[in-house]
């Protein structure tokens, strides 16, 4: 079977030996293309569907992946549509993560008029669009009024739940590309990227099919435990098949209503946490559990996710990260001063990583190298920072952070 990432990055022999120690997530990145772009029944998301939002999203973060997207939408779509994809991911190519609270919608301008998108795209699709330029560029303006927008489209909640692992997936997919390609010594240009223009708060509303918890949203970045409501129904316990438990790899995770809004589609679910679970937990050689979970930090700072940063901020510190050098990161943002040399440059990679257009370089790679850190600990690096722009995707948009009674 064709490798994707390999093909993708060009990587060279000796990174695609690297990314064999980590052998689950390499073949579950793979499992994942094929769950997400390729299931063996798609379901009402259907294949066309699937291709366009991947086109869409790998063109409008500047990827080299469009290409390869835009050809397997054209095997399938009609000559309009395909043009209309290409059309919308012209307007919608921008710069990201967004740091401010200007709330950007794909397919209106400045002045609030459509600019398509009912007419080739379809009011379905068109809306997927949306959704996709929100979890690309500022994930962190989710809401259950964007929910209810894609329901009010014709979007289920199950669609809903594989369109948003998709554009997530391919966040990770498109990053562990480049920083790979990076890596084996191919060209890389940082590109000079405008930032997509537009101050509108939209007039989406949620609907009777979504939810919204009556909880409390955390105003700042915390390093204490946080809870997570959906705004996805989560899939109720009694329908839960064996393949849905084994999706789960622990089954004690069915009490959680993040994993069971997930498990609304078990194989890109299953798939994904096998490719979480070697990239942390795998500790043959490479970066230090403790520098990986900086990386998942930092990302989670720079993405605005607050749930995720609480969680792997603990890891860090556990992991033999200090803790007043991570407070300082969580409150002062990722421009603080992390107190060493090896710890500012896995920053600066998180970032360079994170940041559409990827500016993730050949300088920036040799300065790693430079400071110490062999190959395996860079495709660690890249690995980690890239799975981090996946979770925080899910986690920002389809349901919010919680503070605990304990902590209020």
């Amino acid at each position: 079977m064709v490798d994707i990432i390999n093909e993708l990055s060009g990587a060279s022999e000796e990174v695609q030996r690297l990314r064999t120690a980590r052998p689950q997530a390499q073949d579950n990145a793979q499992l994942s293309f094929s769950a997400l772009l390729e299931p063996e029944d798609p379901g009402t998301f259907s294949y066309v569907e699937r291709y366009a939002i991947a086109a869409f999203t790998a063109a409008i973060n500047h990827a080299p992946a469009a290409t390869f997207y835009f050809d397997l939408l054209s095997d399938e779509a009609s000559e309009p549509l395909v043009a209309a994809v290409r059309a919308a991911a012209r307007r919608g190519a921008s710069t990201g993560p967004y740091q401010d609270a200007d709330f950007l919608v794909f397919g209106e301008n400045a002045a609030g008029e459509a600019q398509d998108s009912e007419g080739a795209l379809g009011k379905r699709l068109s809306a997927a669009c949306e959704w996709a330029h929100l979890l690309s560029f500022h994930p962190k303006n989710a809401s259950p009024q964007a929910i209810g927008h894609l329901d009010a489209t014709g979007w289920s909640a199950t669609d809903i739940v594989s369109l948003s692992q998709l554009v997530s997936f391919l966040a990770f997919q498109l990053r562990v590309a480049h920083g790979l390609s990076v890596l084996s010594g191919q060209a890389s240009t940082v590109l000079e990227a405008r930032r997509a223009t537009g101050e509108i708060q939209p007039d989406w509303e949620a609907t009777e099919n979504t939810l919204q918890p009556d909880g409390v949203i955390p105003d700042h970045f915390v390093n204490h435990s946080l809870g997570w409501l959906p705004w996805v129904a989560p899939l109720p316990k009694e329908d839960f098949t064996p393949a849905h438990m084994d999706a789960l790899i622990k089954p004690e995770r069915i009490d959680s209503e993040y994993f069971r809004v997930l498990a609304r589609d078990p194989a890109a679910l299953q798939a994904r946490t096998l490719t979480d679970l070697d990239i942390f937990y795998n500790t043959e050689g490479g970066l230090s559990r403790a520098d990986r979970e900086l990386a998942a930090t930092v990302v989670s700072r720079f993405n605005g996710c607050v749930y995720c940063a609480s969680v792997h901020q603990t890891r860090c510190v556990k992991e033999g990260g200090e803790r007043e050098i991570v407070d300082r990161l969580l409150a002062e943002g990722v421009t603080a001063d992390l107190g060493s040399g090896e710890w500012d440059l896995i920053r600066r990679a998180a970032l360079a990583l994170t940041s559409s257009p990827i500016s993730f370089d050949a300088a920036l790679c040799a300065e790693l190298r430079d400071s110490g850190f062999d190959d395996q600990s860079i495709v660690d690096i890249i690995y980690a920072s890239s799975f981090f722009n996946w979770a925080n995707r899910l986690m920002l948009t389809l349901g919010q952070a919680n503070v605990p009674e304990r902590y209020r």
